[in-house]
């Protein structure tokens, strides 16, 4: 079928995809199910209770009864096929939505009538907003609704940057919704569980309440349309095709949000959504022109997700945005490799069917693609001739929030661990590895604890190893408040050549941030120059652990005198009497421990503006100040110093204050002295930690 519009912009051709995107628990796996059985994709729809789903089919997401990953299933309805992505609805897995976002052609974004979560909506319809990408706000459990869809409506509204243009409104009996009146078509239907809807009359005593819901959807499309604005201007009724292309037109362009309504679970409003999208949604041409790739060129696609299966090995999950690609032809990657294309598989969930080719617009899993990760771009090798451009942006993800030190339960599988990491992370651009060698520690920095602690469980369940997670170490360093003079002399005789050397140190405190500085005033060459260069050795090496512990900062030191020998005196020699000396003259010259302050900046709504400050009170936090977040109606950023030892468990408290959507970023700032039991108690612990190493 040809790619393409007609009829003014409507009944677009040629596979689409669109994303399913939504609060935590909205429902959406569960249209995900319910948009399947429609389409007769599956026999009967699944349910997320029973964890019969095709959505969720990993052993993660249904321990936990959560969608952790984006999951993608196919439907043919009316002869056209539409591939949904299921993307998490926890912000501590968003970035799955990120990397897909980019590449669809629409987003369903499901909600409920609940005010508590109309920050994650917001959220969620700031980053579709800014990529400019269609979308329909479907509203689901609209059997559980309370009050009047212009209540509902105008609760929703202020989540929304762009007018949102309710398209139905329900139909009650006894106060039970039995159905809805479609505004655009003028009909009512009566829904049926796990079926159509059917068409009904319209109910006695309905129709002053639908021709105003109709009048303002036409007022509302008429703000974009002058022709729309004089007819009804003029009581004149609109044609039906008139009212559709600018239904489609305003969508595609950006300029309203359609509401729809329904309830995933009972399969109800499911038929009439999967038309306006058939009917509305435009295809591929688009998203190649929202991203700028030319029409004409050598086949290209881009990857959305990367699998690591037990025994298929790499799938790379992408969506072809020109031409067609076969298995086994060679491609070329946005990194310049090559590879050739190792079959291709259509996913519905966690089940794959083999194909022997892929069309414009269709998403398939490419296997074997090792120079391929996602975000990046591959065209055929052939007609590519070199490496390509990647065709949208990098979803660079968040600053990680939380963090866990790892290490093998069994030291036989420290290889096999930092493999399956890189896998992981490869699999999960949010997630990120790092061997902190100053700490000497193996670090997994992610979104939250739920976040880290499925990649563990992924470790464990799908790599075969088990690792020890703790609260990583703090950063924790050591300076003096005194200055000291000390002498440093290293002295061995062993027979043949001995060994010599001897200098006069003096230690000064600097000012904090200085770091480390080496001089020297000898004077009459009782230090050759030859050893200067040691000497500054021996005292850097002084520095790496102090006497409390701790790497040293913000030290001078001064060579005024020494001695040498002119046979035994060596490089070795003044670099071990100078590590000597200076650890002498750095326990004399009252150390003092220094910790770590972190600039924070913390967004929430409102509302929670208090709690978060609050929470940072608590942690020995320095408030600086708050300010109205830009561009985010509703939202506050709050400016804060924290020490880093209290920075932990800070994003857990902080979800919980605001419905799970507050985040934060963080900044080394300065060090801080620590003083009193807190510094002694610090101090202890590590001593213990050491001897039990």
């Amino acid at each position: 079928m040809a790619s393409g519009a007609d009829n003014g912009g409507r009944r677009t051709g040629g596979p689409r995809l669109i994303a399913l995107v939504g609060p935590f628990q909205s429902g959406k796996t569960s249209l995900l199910e319910a948009l399947l059985a429609r389409g007769g994709a599956v026999s009967r729809q699944g349910s997320v209770r029973d964890r019969s789903s095709v959505g969720d089919s990993s052993a993660e997401a249904r321990a936990h009864a959560m969608s952790i990953e984006a999951n993608v299933a196919s439907v043919d309805f009316m002869g056209d096929r539409f591939t949904f992505v299921d993307c998490p609805g926890s912000v501590e897995f968003l970035h799955d939505m990120r990397c897909v976002l980019p590449l669809c052609d629409a987003a369903i974004v499901v909600c409920e009538a609940d005010e508590r979560k109309l920050p994650a909506l917001q959220l969620i319809l700031h980053e579709i907003e800014d990529l400019k990408i269609p979308r329909i706000l479907f509203l689901n459990k609209v059997d559980a609704a309370q009050g009047s869809m212009g209540d509902v409506l105008a609760m929703l509204e202020p989540a929304s940057r762009t007018p949102l243009l309710l398209r139905q409104i329900p139909l009650t009996h006894e106060g039970i919704v039995t159905g809805y009146i479609d505004l655009a078509l003028e009909r009512a239907f009566v829904y049926r569980e796990h079926a159509p809807s059917k068409v009904i009359d319209l109910p006695a005593g309905e129709t002053p309440r639908e021709k105003e819901a109709r009048y303002a959807m036409l007022e509302r499309l008429a703000d974009y349309d002058d022709a729309l604005l004089e007819e009804l201007l003029g009581d004149v009724e609109p044609p039906p095709d008139q009212v559709f292309d600018d239904l489609a037109r305003e969508l595609r362009e950006g300029l309203i949000v359609p509401v729809l309504i329904g309830s995933a679970e009972r399969g109800n409003g499911v038929t009439r959504l999967l038309k306006a999208i058939r009917h509305e949604v435009p295809g591929v041409p688009a998203v190649r022109e929202r991203l700028g790739i030319a029409a004409n060129g050598p086949a290209l696609a881009h990857v959305i997700r990367t699998i690591h299966t037990a025994h298929g090995g790499k799938l790379s999950l992408a969506r072809v945005l020109r031409g067609a690609f076969a298995d086994g032809a060679m491609v070329v990657s946005s990194r310049g490799g090559e590879d050739r294309i190792g079959g291709l598989s259509r996913l519905t969930g966690g089940a794959a069917t083999k194909h022997n080719k892929v069309e414009e617009g269709d998403v398939l899993a490419f296997g074997r693609l090792e120079h391929v990760a996602t975000g990046d771009s591959f065209a055929d090798a052939k007609s590519a001739r070199g490496p390509v451009a990647a065709a949208a942006p990098t979803a660079e993800p968040p600053q990680p929030t939380h963090a866990f030190a790892l290490s093998a339960k069994d030291r036989n599988d420290e290889v096999r661990l930092a493999a399956a990491l890189a896998k992981l992370v490869e699999e999960d651009p949010s997630l990120v590895f790092q061997q902190d060698t100053g700490l000497n520690e193996m670090k997994l920095l992610g979104q939250g604890e739920m976040h880290l602690r499925i990649a563990l469980e992924r470790l464990t369940a799908r790599f075969g190893v088990s690792v020890e997670a703790r609260k990583p170490s703090v950063a924790y360093r050591e300076t003096i408040r005194d200055p000291a003079n000390v002498r440093g002399r290293h002295r061995k005789q062993s027979g043949g050549h001995g060994q010599y050397g001897d200098v006069v140190l003096e230690v000064k405190p600097q000012e904090r941030g200085a770091g480390f500085a080496f001089s020297e005033a000898v004077h009459g060459g009782a230090v050759p120059k030859q050893y200067f260069a040691s000497v500054e050795h021996g005292c850097r090496d002084a520095l790496a652990k102090g006497p409390l512990g701790f790497p040293v900062v913000d030290v001078a030191a001064t060579l005024l005198d020494g001695s040498y020998h002119t046979v035994d005196s060596s490089d070795m020699a003044f670099r071990t009497a100078a590590r000597m000396g200076m650890a002498e003259a750095l326990a004399k010259a009252r150390p003092i421990l220094l910790e770590p302050i972190l600039s924070v900046e913390i967004a929430v709504p409102n509302d929670a503006l208090s709690r978060a400050s609050g929470l940072v009170s608590a942690r020995r936090g320095q408030i600086l100040g708050y300010d109205a977040r830009p561009g985010w109606d509703g939202w506050d950023v709050l400016n804060a110093l924290i020490p880093e030892s209290e920075i932990g468990e800070l994003i857990v408290e902080l979800r919980s204050a605001t419905s799970g959507v507050g985040s934060f970023r963080t900044a080394f700032d300065h060090l801080e002295e620590v003083t009193g039991r807190a510094a002694d108690a610090i101090v202890a612990q590590t001593r213990v930690m050491a001897a039990a190493h």
